[in-house]
């Protein structure tokens, strides 16, 4: 699957490339939940998707976070990496990157970066409050 044309098509569908603007279309409960030693994650429970965010981020990591979980729920949906993670060996770094990349091509339109392309990839960070790992995974 495409994850730039998925992560389009989902903002033109929904007028919005705001991750909690797009999940109210959606079925998606959202949970605010503090959460210990993780930002948030997703789960597919009794056909119900679920993402967790914790409640203690700031407002602009959590919308990150939830375009993050929203990528796990388009392109990982019955992949239980939390499991997989805690309790096999199996590497979920592909899984991550893939959220990573889908959260920064929803987050961070073209448009934006045609608009900007005067600056350097850290000045681009601070502008937006992402890391410049996010923006550079953008620009990929």
């Amino acid at each position: 699957m495409n994850i730039k044309k998925l992560a389009n098509k989902l903002a033109k569908q929904h007028g919005s490339r705001n991750p909690f603007e797009i999940i109210k279309g959606l079925n998606v409960i959202l949970l605010f939940v503090p959460l210990n030693g993780v930002r948030g994650f997703y789960q597919y429970f009794q056909r119900n998707n679920i993402i967790y965010i914790d409640e203690s981020l700031p407002q602009h990591e959590q919308l990150w976070v939830c375009a993050h979980e929203l990528g796990h729920m388009f392109l990982h949906k019955k992949a239980n990496t939390i499991f997989m993670d805690t309790y096999t060996q199996f590497n979920t770094d592909k899984y991550e990157i893939e959220a990573n990349k889908f959260a920064a091509e929803l987050l961070i339109p073209d448009e934006f970066l045609i608009e900007n392309q005067e600056y350097t990839t850290g000045q681009i960070a601070r502008m937006l409050g992402y890391s410049e790992e996010f923006i550079k995974l953008r620009l990929k």
